[in-house]
């Protein structure tokens, strides 16, 4: 297979795979940034180059993403904290670590400290999921949840048309990225974009490893809410239902943040769930800063 050379970063081998990663700045604790899914690490250039100001600042792409060699998706979360645990080793990035992980990358990140208690200095949850969501929303919102993964699946490949406005959205969202980092990103997203289907067909399963891990050790915790109107959301159900859906979550992240001794419950107003870290670039960097 070639090696597709990344725009930014290098890869290293970790159990016979490459492995993107980029790191950044100086001092410690190191902070590590864990892509939602569909997402990469270079997603997150702006956070990363922010942190790299006040300490070190790491992003990588797992595999079977971004730069990364592929694998079979999905995996278990367990397969994805242990591979950058060691990439993190294979890299000399010594911890322990804050880990800053989004969305599907909260789980990960919260079963890399079930696993390694003692390579965590401190956790940020950007508007993540939870084995428990579903007790916290109305009753309708699994129907949604339904709709709307379906609709994803069922999603024939791009028009011409379509790759034109994406590509429009896409460089307009990164217009702050370095003009060749920002055109290979956009031309990736456009070709993987499924990939974030890949990654969340068994989320049942890391829920269940999530559930037998046991509650998170005594670390510091952030958990960040996303209140911003999502406009895909909005194409499956009515506002009403969107609303008290919003709410739901909003309040399990509440009990995530009061389920460990140092946590901290924020929430977001303006900022939408896949990209709350661009949309908020400034109260994500507050929260690592706060946590470093």
């Amino acid at each position: 297979m070639p090696v597709i050379e990344p725009p930014q970063g290098r890869t290293f081998t970790v159990a016979g795979r490459r492995l993107l990663l980029d790191r950044a700045g100086t001092g410690g604790p190191p902070v590590v940034l864990l892509p939602g899914a569909g997402l990469v690490g270079l997603d997150y250039l702006n956070v990363h180059t922010a942190v790299a100001e006040f300490t070190t600042s790491v992003l990588y792409d797992r595999a079977g993403t971004g730069w990364s060699d592929p694998v079979a998706l999905p995996r278990t979360a367990a397969e994805v904290a242990t591979e950058l645990r060691d990439l993190l080793r294979a890299a000399e990035v010594e911890g322990p670590y804050v880990l800053a992980a989004h969305s599907l990358g909260a789980a990960y990140a919260r079963r890399f400290t079930q696993l390694f208690p003692a390579d965590v200095a401190g956790l940020l949850l950007l508007d993540p999921g939870h084995e428990d969501l579903f007790a916290h929303l109305p009753a309708e919102a699994a129907e949604l949840n339904e709709r709307m993964k379906q609709a994803a699946a069922d999603m024939p490949d791009l028009t011409e048309a379509q790759l034109r406005a994406a590509r429009a959205q896409y460089a307009e969202l990164f217009a702050k990225w370095p003009s060749d980092v920002r055109e290979k990103l956009v031309e990736h997203h456009l070709t993987t974009w499924r990939t974030v289907l890949d990654e969340t067909k068994d989320e049942d399963d890391v829920h269940a490893e999530l559930r037998a891990g046991g509650a998170l050790p005594d670390v510091p915790l952030i958990v960040l809410t996303a209140m911003g109107r999502n406009p895909y959301w909005a194409q499956f159900g009515s506002e009403e239902l969107i609303a008290a859906a919003q709410r739901g979550i909003r309040d399990l992240h509440a009990s995530i943040a009061a389920a460990v001794p140092r946590g901290e419950h924020r929430v977001l107003d303006d900022a939408a769930h896949q990209f709350l870290h661009i949309q908020r670039e400034d109260a994500v960097v507050q929260a690592i800063r706060d946590l470093s």
